[in-house]
């Protein structure tokens, strides 16, 4: 049976007649933590004011307090619902000055209700800022969005009830049931920050994601891994489980829930997330420690980030630390579950001797990295269970051998290891038919479809944005378009030749605290005319997790981020720059790469391979849109020729994507 997701509601009229002290009791005896003085206080200013105003209303609409948004793990102050219209309050009691945080805050709420939660996305949305120590000021009454989300309405104390009567009397649209409003369905989709977050705290996949056919398909490949886990422990068996996916459908947030599920180490069930990819592991370790702080300062305890850094970094790890750990100490690792996220990123045996040899002192060393890591899970006696996380076309760096490093190790080397496979391994962008094949004599080899996740969840817009970048790549021009047709609507795509329009754009899209950025391949090496230099290291901790006000942070559409920092990340709106390394040129696609003074043409398969996969990533970042940008070039500069770039633009309007001035 639903439930409400407030700590305390009722109707206006009902409301009207409470005393403070029983709304107040009621708040406290729901809340998570102990009520302190101020909080009531708050609480009994918030009512005060509350009850006067809705008078006029009191048959004609419901009151929430404390309306839990599990997404991003916070309470929205008020929720009213008034005739046709649903209002969001924060208030800020005592303040005298409406802060742009504030002002982001109550916005992402009323954006958070629209996108996520069911009776809310028909409905109009009013978030108000109620700044209590604020004088009366003009009210301004912004032109609600398409999706009918108005812009933040600051005022005064004394002008709520103002604010209520300017919002109804200038929007339209059916009475809403309150209480049913209520009870309406939550499906969030996190992103991989929010998603970590939550599941650091115990709460498990079914509970921060939707409940459509791709959540439920997120859900059952979960339980299925758990499933291969507590058979392998009570078998006394070595597992290893493949599990594919398109980009965004959710692999690492299936990761994640595993070793969630056992971070008590010791314990005989304990696990590790492994990421070989640096700039998620510090974001995720950054996001964790800084929520483990927080969490034990709402308890009134104090932990030191130094501390609380220490208890995230047993849940995930760099995999080249552990790799490393189990080259100096020759003893079962203490995990008997490893996840390896981006397993296809894995190094090669030329790659990984190469590395040992040049930075361990390791002459002697002889395996690839899927082999070793395989060993080193095998030294447990009992059992062991290693899960890896497969993206298709991925690969973006040299040495970066793909599934089929892993399906040789475990022919050669682990026969004894029982394998659970996803049956689109065999599919093309995972490169490992032949190395499947070679599987066939395998004595324990289990296909099942609860290994492959095939719906994006990174885009709650759309979740056909991958299949879109895979026609464009594949130059499948008639499939890109039907598909784009579908996209545009709620996922919107443009195409300028003006990088400071795509960023004015960009940030005209973005609400609230939506995060943008501009991205960029690591080969485009003559986006320098256009103050873009890709040699520039990005922090990407800064980079994502900066503030408004943070120059170091994507806000700024200065520093762009590579495909090296944004591969498993995600932006709401992204500015994707194309260079001339990856160039339309008649019917095919040519790859480049700038050496010195010139281009120069790239021939080995691999290299043009992570070229091209460089591509999808920057294509992929986005949640809500995204805006391209392909330079004009320059017939006073060779190494930018017009030629280089018009094909491409050509192209990209050939499949359907409309000029950013003709969409504005």
């Amino acid at each position: 049976m639903a439930t409400h997701r407030a700590h305390y509601h009722d109707a206006i009229e009902a409301f009207l007649e409470r005393s403070s002290e029983h709304v107040c009791g009621a708040l406290a005896n729901r809340s998570d933590f102990d009520v302190e003085r101020p909080q009531l206080r708050a609480w009994a200013a918030q009512i005060g004011l509350l009850q006067p105003v809705l008078r006029p209303y009191s048959n004609r609409g419901h009151v929430f307090f404390e309306f839990v948004l599990p997404r991003v793990g916070r309470r929205i102050d008020v929720v009213v619902v008034i005739d046709h219209v649903v209002f969001v309050i924060e208030f800020k009691v005592g303040e005298s000055e409406f802060q742009r945080h504030a002002i982001d805050q109550v916005w992402d709420y009323a954006l958070d209700l629209k996108n996520f939660h069911g009776p809310s996305h028909h409905v109009p949305i009013a978030p108000v800022l109620v700044a209590t120590g604020a004088a009366a000021a003009e009210l301004v009454y912004g032109r609600p969005a398409p999706d009918g989300v108005l812009v933040p309405i600051s005022v005064s104390a004394s002008q709520l009830g103002l604010a209520f009567e300017m919002v109804l009397a200038r929007t339209t649209g059916a009475r809403i049931d309150g209480a049913a409003w209520g009870l309406g369905r939550y499906s969030p989709t996190p992103n991989i920050i929010e998603a970590a977050r939550a599941l650091y705290r115990r709460h498990s996949v079914s509970e921060i994601s939707r409940s459509d056919a791709g959540a439920t398909n997120l859900t059952r490949t979960s339980k299925y891994v758990s499933g291969v886990i507590a058979h392998a422990r009570r078998e006394g068996k070595k597992v290893v489980c493949l599990l594919t996916g398109v980009p965004g459908a959710g692999k690492t947030l299936v990761g994640l829930d595993i070793a969630a599920q056992h971070m008590e180490p010791g314990t005989e069930l304990y696990s590790v997330f492994l990421s070989g990819n640096g700039p998620l592991v510090a974001i995720l370790k950054e996001v964790l420690t800084r929520d483990r702080v927080e969490q034990e300062r709402q308890l009134g305890r104090t932990m030191s980030k130094a501390a609380a850094r220490r208890e995230v970094e047993s849940f995930i790890q760099n995999v080249h630390h552990f790799r490393d750990d189990c080259l100096t100490d020759p003893k079962a690792p203490p995990e008997h579950v490893a996840v390896f996220d981006e397993a296809q990123r894995a190094w090669d045996r030329p790659q990984t001797i190469a590395f040992m040899t040049r930075k361990k002192g390791r002459p002697d060393f002889d395996a690839s990295e899927p082999e070793f890591l395989l060993s080193c899970m095998d030294r447990h006696d009992d059992w062991a269970v290693v899960l890896c996380l497969v993206g298709g076309g991925q690969e973006i760096n040299t040495g970066e051998a793909g599934i089929s490093e892993w399906l040789k190790a475990l022919r050669t080397q682990f026969p004894e290891w029982s394998v659970h496979i996803s049956p689109r391994l065999q599919d093309q962008e995972y490169a490992s038919g032949a190395a499947l094949a070679e599987l066939d004599g395998h004595p324990s080899v289990t296909f099942d479809d609860a290994l492959h996740l095939s719906v994006s969840m990174r885009s709650f817009r759309s979740e056909r944005v991958s299949d879109w970048v895979k026609f464009v790549l594949d130059l499948e021009v008639a499939r890109a378009r039907e598909t784009l047709e579908q996209l545009l609507p709620r996922f919107p795509i443009v195409v300028t030749r003006d990088l400071a329009a795509a960023k004015a754009w960009v940030r005209a899209q973005a609400r609230g605290t939506e995060r943008f950025g501009l991205v960029v391949s690591s080969q485009a090496q003559r986006l320098k005319a256009h103050a873009i230099d890709v040699r520039v290291e990005v922090d990407p901790v800064h980079w994502f997790l900066g503030p408004k006000d943070d120059v170091r942070s994507s806000y700024y559409l200065e520093d762009a981020a590579s495909e090296f920092q944004v591969q498993g990340l995600e932006l709401d709106w992204a500015c994707v720059v194309w260079d001339a390394d990856f160039r339309k040129v008649g019917p095919n696609w040519e790859h480049w790469s700038f050496r010195g003074s010139r281009w120069q043409r790239v021939n080995k398969p691999d290299r043009r391979s992570y070229l091209k996969n460089a591509y999808r990533v920057l294509l992929t970042r986005a949640r809500q849109g995204m805006a391209l940008v392909v330079p004009h070039g320059d017939v006073d500069d060779p190494t930018r020729d017009a030629s280089f770039y018009d094909e491409t633009y050509a192209y990209l309007r050939r499949v359907g994507v409309p000029p950013l001035e003709q969409a504005a």
